[in-house]
């Protein structure tokens, strides 16, 4: 996997640290970081290099899924992070999912994407949001452009996603899940980490254009 540098350092943000007059988006839980993960938001930076607008990729810290003890995560937060980087993206928003941001409406998260003014946002077609699942891609594209992510498929078709690299792990085929995790090579991933500018821990109330 080659690195998508524009030669600026990804700048890793809460999602109370940012605001956009317009961007391109793409968000997930994105935990693994795999082949379609990548490709969801290869194709968004892409866009956005050619709208000539920021790329953002929004994500959770831990993943829903992980939060909820419905699975184990797949990678720690800054190995994430680093792969992430190595796709592009200008911006790195991480939303820390407590018991409390869980509780939250969709329309609170609809209102947190506003102030980034997405011109396009990138998902996959099950993606959803808000207390109890309540948001769904139906209800985003009510309010903002919507890109659905076509499957990532295996050499044997089928579709790539954590959930099927946890039971690759489970069943001991690990070296097909690090087949379907695509990991960059060590100096690419190091390079990565390196390129990165993480401005999480200043104050929370400080908005970065």
């Amino acid at each position: 996997m080659a690195l998508d540098f524009t030669g600026i350092p990804a700048r890793i943000v809460t999602d109370r640290q940012i605001a956009l007059p317009a961007s391109l988006l793409a968000i997930g839980a994105f935990d693994g970081v795999h082949r379609g993960h990548q490709a969801l938001i290869r194709t968004m930076v892409a866009e956005a290099r050619a709208a000539q607008l920021p790329a953002v990729v929004w994500t959770f810290d831990p993943p829903p899924k992980v939060h909820f003890g419905r699975a184990a995560q797949l990678l720690p937060l800054p190995e994430k992070l680093s792969r992430i980087a190595a796709l592009g993206p200008d911006w790195i928003v991480v939303a820390s999912f407590t018991a409390a941001y869980a509780r939250r409406s969709p329309a609170a998260f609809l209102a947190d994407l506003a102030r980034i003014g997405p011109q396009q946002i990138h998902v996959g077609a099950d993606f959803r949001f808000g207390a109890r699942q309540q948001g769904d891609v139906a209800l985003l594209a009510e309010r903002f452009p919507v890109a659905l992510a076509p499957p990532t498929c295996c050499a044997a078709g089928e579709t790539i996603s954590s959930s099927r690299i946890r039971a690759l792990q489970a069943a001991g085929q690990r070296d097909e899940a690090t087949r379907l995790l695509a990991p960059p090579p060590a100096l690419m991933a190091l390079g990565a980490a390196l390129l990165t500018h993480d401005i999480r821990h200043r104050e929370d109330d400080h908005v970065w254009i």
